[in-house]
Parts: C-alpha cells; sequence; structure tokens
C-alpha cells in the first residue's frame, strides 16, 4: 500500500519521534489550560496526529501509546495540578532525548563487537563497512544506530574505511552521512547507488549495515528505497547484512513486510536537481521512499540496544524483556 506526501521536513525515525514528541513540549508551555483532562486530551490529539503524518516509522506511533499511557497515568495522582502535569509531561518528553543517545551507543557497542566476532576479526586487522541513507546524529539524538556501529568501531581504532551510498532521489548519503563522516574524520568514501555491486567485488567489504524504519514480527524490515537491492547484493557476495535500529522501531502488530504502508514521494524528487529539471517532460515517475528487505536475507543479524539477534529470534527476545511487547 503507497501514500503520497507532500512535504519532507524531519527524517529518520527515531528522529521523527523525538521531534514530534519535543513539538509538544512547546505547545503545552504555551497553552492555558481549565484543568488536567484538557491537559491531556490535548497531548492525546496531537500525539495521534503526529502518527498520521509519517506512517511507515513506527517510532512515532510507539512514543504515541507510551506517552498517552503516561499522561493518563499522570493526571491520576492526588496532588496533580495543570501546571505539574505540564511539567511532568516536559520532563518526560525531554527524557526521550538522552535515552535516544544512550540507545544508539549500546547499538553501537554490540554492532561493532559482532561484527568483529563474525568476521573472525584479530590482531590489528580492521573493517570495512558498506552503509546506506543517513542513520546518524542527524536521524537521531546523537550518534545513530547505523553510522553509530561505524563510529564505535572507528573509535575502537578497527574501521580501516566506510563507503556510504548517495542514496537518491533524496541523496541523504551523500548530503547527510558524508557530512557526519567528514566532520568526525572517519576514513570514508562516497559511492553512486548502483555502484554497490561492483564495491562488494572489488573493495573486501566485512559486512553492510544499515537502519530500520519498521521491524514487523517475523523479521522483515523497512528502510530507504535501496536497502532491500543492498541485502541481496551482500547475500550474492557472502557479505553479512546487519539492520541497525532500537527496539523503539519495532512492530509487533504486523506479521509481514507486505503489511507495511510505504510511502510513495513527491516526483519532483526525481525529476529535478537544485530546481534544474533533469527529466524529460511527460515522463512517469514511481518514487517509493522505503522498500521492505526480507527477513532471509538479513544475514548478519538485527543490532539493538540489547543485543544483536536474529530475525527469526528478535520476537521472542523482546517479549521476554520487561514486557516490552
Amino acid at each position: 500500500m503507497a501514500l503520497t506526501l507532500p512535504k519532507f521536513r524531519v527524517r529518520g525515525a527515531p528522529a521523527i519521534a523525538i521531534v514530534g514528541c519535543l513539538s509538544i513540549v512547546v505547545e503545552i508551555l504555551k497553552e492555558n489550560f481549565s484543568d488536567i483532562e484538557q491537559v491531556a486530551k490535548f497531548v492525546e490529539e496531537k500525539l495521534k496526529y503526529l502518527v498520521s503524518s509519517r506512517p511507515t516509522a513506527v517510532n512515532m506511533n510507539d512514543a504515541a501509546v507510551k506517552f498517552t499511557a503516561l499522561v493518563k497515568k499522570i493526571i491520576l495522582e492526588t496532588s496533580a495540578t495543570v501546571e505539574s502535569v505540564k511539567q511532568k509531561i516536559v520532563e518526560a518528553l525531554e527524557k526521550m532525548f538522552e535515552d535516544d543517545i544512550a540507545t544508539n551507543k549500546a547499538i553501537g557497542q554490540y554492532g561493532a563487537e559482532c561484527i568483529l566476532l563474525r568476521i573472525g576479526q584479530s590482531g590489528d586487522n580492521q573493517v570495512r563497512i558498506l552503509t546506506h541513507c543517513n542513520t546518524g546524529s542527524l536521524a537521531t539524538a546523537g550518534y545513530g544506530t547505523a553510522l553509530g556501529v561505524i563510529r564505535k568501531l572507528h573509535e575502537m581504532k578497527k574501521l580501516d574505511h566506510a563507503f556510504c551510498t548517495e542514496t537518491r532521489p533524496y541523496n541523504q548519503g551523500a548530503r547527510l552521512t558524508a557530512y557526519e563522516l567528514v566532520f568526525d574524520k572517519i576514513p570514508a568514501t562516497l559511492i553512486c547507488d548502483d555502484m554497490a555491486a561492483m564495491v562488494m567485488q572489488t573493495k573486501d567489504i566485512s559486512a553492510v549495515v544499515t537502519g530500520a524504519d519498521r521491524v514487523v514480527k517475523n523479521g522483515d524490515t523497512a528502510n530507504k528505497i535501496g536497502t532491500y537491492q543492498l541485502a541481496i547484493l551482500a547475500k550474492y557476495h557472502n557479505i553479512p547484512f546487519f539492520v541497525a535500529c532500537p527496539t523503539t522501531s519495532f512492530d509487533p502488530c504486523k506479521e509481514t513486510g507486505e503489511e507495511i504502508i510505504i510511502e510513495e514521494r513527491p516526483d519532483r524528487e526525481m525529476l529535478y536537481l537544485n530546481d534544474i529539471r533533469i527529466a524529460a517532460e511527460g515522463i512517469q515517475c514511481f518514487n517509493p521512499a522505503f522498500d521492505v528487505t526480507p527477513a532471509q536475507l538479513i544475514t548478519g543479524g538485527i543490532i539493538t540496544e540489547f543485543g544483536v539477534f536474529s530475525p527469526e529470534q528478535l520476537y521472542e527476545e523482546l517479549k521476554s524483556r520487561n514486557n516490552l511487547l
């Protein structure tokens, strides 16, 4: 199922949830509420609206469910006032920012350790990682998911080189990931999307690590368009393919990737570059923002803040951890 959306102001599944919730902080601070029930209703309605903004990334819905429940709990406190309820909501929403960075660093640690173990790295040998789209500080509260794994390998002095795809048609890799890699002085090379097969064939890639906007019950993942083909290429070249994401990206309500709603972006993203038309007038466009990678292609595993699990293990692992599901 495809859904056409006109704008693309915030991207990155964790960032979508964080920015969405922090926008509510801004709004409730300037609003005058007559009672605590009005505060709760306001927050719940705003959260529902935010969930509708980006259907493929599940993190916003996860945050909405959790904070709606939290607000209902806060207003039941006997000493609750409008101001105390507002303050507790603000504190809870701001904590999302801190928690996301801690989660990303845990993902980076688990991912780096697993990759080094998986490829049998030893001594001074270093790894080469291929990544896609942008999964770093600009897509999260900081540090990043897949890019967090690369950052950690670099910190451990175990990264020889990172390769990032330009990620057409919106160029998140060229515009954002390349910027983050250069800023952090991480040795890296930008490639066109259609160079991935040759890079895997000739550049001794140790692992492919991407992010995910949604992971469903059977382990299928939705991520930036082009991820699926990278997983196929990695499988052919016998390169482990990893998905790095927080558990807030997990959706136990959908059985398989076929149930994931895929956003379709405006044609203009394909037809124009810097406001200059690069495609013929009259040509039709197909511009899905995401694709679905089947679980069986995620050969390395899914990297979370709790560890690295096979797609088949993930649901049961999360179910057993503090009633996460």
